[in-house]
């Protein structure tokens, strides 16, 4: 193999996936009648929704920027860079090898050790996690039987990490101690990603909230103007096609996993298995996933024509 076709191999791999893809697509269903789903939607909200998506990515670059207040103080247009460039390489790189690109863009660009950025990296994820959770279950609260009771508890769940925080320090004194090795380093690298006390915390809970709170909604709306029912069934798509994307066997472009996602999350939270269903929802979480992959990609644009201002920082952690 050529030497440049072996440094481009991950490349060359995404597009090699991505028109196998469109070409299954086309086989299978046709592009046409993968794009009479939007039709049917409408221009209005395929735009509204394309803004929505954008806006969350706005909140991401927010939220760092209150991770990384002195590093990234009056640079906010090069923070939404980065963030922009780190969530498409997310979505295009396979087995979530985009996610390293976080950490060294945090270096290259504002200065902050490779170690820290990385923590913080693994603290936020573990946030977003917690938060993708609490915004699907949303889905199982509107169709539950007994939904005050099950508001309840949703609520409680979406309050645990404020309560857990304050034991902090003990806990992670009592895991130092406990704990050797590659664990204890672990712990150290959670302990540095951590914000340094409740009030800063509370702000990175509520961005991270209010970020997989709209992007959920607007997937589960988009799903269920495309004919997925029960309401239910729409918040287990939004959430079986962002989970998908967080697992190692996360595929270029999110090829078929994504997709596959969004229908095994559907089917999960009540959606019909029948033949017709399956193949509405098939349809249905390859537009979604056009529609995440459109939205990455004008973030992305945006970021780039925006111009960023300040210079380079260097970080005294």
């Amino acid at each position: 193999m050529p030497a440049w076709l072996w440094q481009k191999r991950v490349g060359v791999l995404t597009v090699v996936v991505v028109a196998l893809y469109a070409a299954f697509i086309e086989w299978v269903w046709g592009w046409a009648s993968i794009i009479a789903g939007w039709q049917v939607v409408g221009l209005p909200v395929v735009l509204l929704a394309l803004i929505l998506l954008a806006g969350t990515y706005v909140i991401r670059a927010w939220r760092m920027r209150d991770y990384f207040p002195r590093e990234t103080s009056g640079r906010f247009l090069q923070l939404f860079r980065v963030t922009q460039v780190h969530n498409l390489l997310n979505i295009m790189m396979p087995f979530r090898a985009g996610e390293t690109s976080f950490p060294l863009l945090m270096r290259s660009e504002f200065g902050v050790p490779l170690a820290h950025g990385t923590a913080a990296l693994l603290v936020l994820r573990l946030l977003d996690l917690h938060a993708l959770l609490a915004a699907a279950g949303l889905g199982l609260v509107a169709g539950s039987q007994r939904p005050y009771l099950s508001a309840v508890l949703w609520a409680v769940f979406l309050v645990v990490p404020l309560t857990l925080f304050p034991f902090k320090r003990p806990l992670m004194q009592a895991l130092r101690g406990r704990l050797s090795g590659g664990l204890g380093r672990i712990v150290e690298e959670i302990d540095d990603g951590l914000p340094p006390d409740l009030a800063a915390f509370i702000r990175a809970w509520l961005l991270t909230v209010l970020n997989w709170g709209v992007k959920v909604l607007v997937l589960a709306w988009v799903l269920g103007l495309m004919g997925v029912l029960p309401v239910a069934s729409t918040f287990g798509g939004a959430l079986g096609g962002e989970l998908s994307s967080v697992l190692p066997v996360h595929a270029p472009a999110g090829v078929g996993t994504y997709p596959a996602g969004i229908t095994a999350g559907a089917a999960a939270f009540g959606s019909a298995r029948d033949a017709t269903t399956l193949d509405l929802l098939a349809r249905a979480s390859i537009n979604a996933h056009l529609l995440i992959v459109v939205s990455a990609l004008v973030g992305t644009g945006l970021s780039v024509l925006l111009p960023a201002t300040g210079r380079k920082g260097a970080s005294n952690r």
